[in-house]
């Protein structure tokens, strides 16, 4: 029986992808753990393996295609022994997400009536959706191979995995014969009491009414492209749902900038070339991991329910693409490294972000976060968090200002950094501890060393 290669969902927030490149042909054999294509994301291009064995049959996408969905038909897949060609024929008839998902409308109507629907109606008119959602069913390829082998029905199986995902454990612990659980009959509910609320938000105005702005041929349009869509979108939700607070304080970094010579200077060499080269921004990171690790109460994230502490530090460092996107790679337990280990990674993450080769554990996550944009000559900025961070640091850049050092007038180099902090988790009280801690271990650098 032919088996449909289907588009996968390589992040739990991910709906579309663009099919960059097969790496098969349409022939090739394949086993289970062959890398068979590559798919780009918003943030990255990843490899995907195959879950099942056979002969290729037929590529439904052609490599080069953007925009194509979670879960839509991309190449069939020939078991040992089956026709090639008739596998190609009979493949990909239904695949059957989207076979569950096409009654759904039946029930639309419904709550449109002034007289409320009896609670039954909505329940009968279609098929149940899965327990992870109408039309996708996110699982590990693991799981999907396992159930399939059990006989088992995806759709009926409740994920536990990160936003329900559907993982191994869920499979082997799940009854023969389940039946997908049915939509619960309040569903529609909420849309007819949020219609009032959503009137009163005011439209943004169409791109054709910002176009007449402007006189004919004064422009050029450049399309989004889904990086740029979801930076606009998690940007535009942290402003309008976090309420931020800045601290900014000035940092003299002389002693800092004399350590960091003297270190890289006395570097080792390894294969020709010196074990390390320390940056300010290796030395920054590294007094927020300090600092954080000694506060732990500033190291958090928020939920409706709970506050999250976190264990370890984890830095999200902000780092530009050459299209002038913008990833936040994470430096994972920078409490427990070295300057070197930071430094070293740091300039491995940075080379594989603007290569798009990042896997998604990579940039996803973090507990803070830092914007360096001093080699850019900025003295000093805000930055915006990126949920589910609860802060960010934004550093500028080192200069020689006047200062007053015991009483008398002198030069020094000062770099300001300011501190986003999100107000439902950290208090001015604890973000102003935790900067002048983090101001502390810049001005004395050899502090970080013990």
């Amino acid at each position: 029986m032919p088996i449909n290669i289907l588009m996968p969902a390589l992040s739990p927030t991910m709906e579309k992808g663009n099919l960059a490149k097969w790496l098969v042909k349409e022939g090739d054999t394949i086993s289970a753990g062959d890398v068979i294509a590559e798919i780009e994301t918003d943030k990255a291009t990843m490899e995907v393996e195959a879950v099942d064995e056979g002969t290729i049959a037929k590529i439904v996408i052609p490599e080069g295609t953007s925009d194509v969905p979670v879960n839509d038909l991309i190449a069939i897949l020939a078991e040992e022994g089956e026709d090639v060609s008739a596998a190609a024929s009979g493949g990909g008839a239904a695949p059957a997400p989207k076979a569950e998902a096409a009654p759904a409308p039946a029930a639309a109507p419904e709550p449109a009536k002034a007289e409320p629907a009896p609670a039954p109606a909505p329940v009968a008119a279609g098929p149940a959706p899965s327990a992870n959602g109408e039309a996708r069913i996110f699982a590990s390829p693991l799981a999907r191979r396992v159930a399939k082998e059990k006989g088992l029905d995806l759709a009926a199986i409740a994920g536990s995995g990160p936003h329900g995902r559907i993982v191994l454990k869920d499979v082997e612990s799940a009854k023969p014969g389940a039946k997908p659980a049915a939509a619960p009959a309040a569903a529609p509910a909420p849309a007819a009491t949020a219609a009032p609320e959503a009137s009163k938000v005011s439209a943004p105005p169409s791109d054709d009414a910002i176009l007449k702005l402007f006189a004919e041929g004064s422009y050029d349009l450049v399309p989004h492209d889904s990086m740029r869509k979801v930076i606009a979108k998690r940007m535009t939700e942290a402003r309008q749902q976090v309420p931020a607070f800045y601290i900014t304080v000035d940092c003299m970094i002389d002693d800092l900038l004399a350590l960091r010579a003297q270190l890289n200077k006395d570097a080792p060499e390894v294969g020709g070339k010196p074990a390390y080269k320390l940056s300010v921004n290796d030395m920054v990171i590294k007094a927020m991991a300090m600092a954080y690790k000694a506060i732990p109460d500033a190291n958090v994230s928020w939920t409706e329910s709970a506050m999250i502490k976190h264990r370890n530090v984890d830095i999200g460092v902000a780092t530009v693409l050459p299209d002038r996107g913008l990833i936040t790679p994470i430096l994972r337990r920078t409490e427990e490294k070295t300057l070197s280990v930071i430094s070293n990674e740091m300039k491995d993450l940075a080379k594989r972000a603007r290569e798009r080769k990042l896997k998604p554990e990579e940039y996803q996550g973090g507990t803070t976060a830092i914007s360096n944009l001093g080699m850019f000559g900025v003295k000093d900025f805000t930055a915006v968090i990126n949920p589910p961070h609860a802060s960010i640091l934004a550093v500028g850049a080192g200069e020689q200002r006047p200062v007053v050092k015991n009483g008398e007038l002198a030069v020094a180099t000062v770099m300001s950094i300011t501190l986003t902090s999100d107000h439902r988790c950290l208090d001015g009280a604890l973000s102003a501890e935790l900067i002048g801690l983090i101001k502390g271990y810049i001005e004395k650098p050899m502090s970080m060393l013990v």
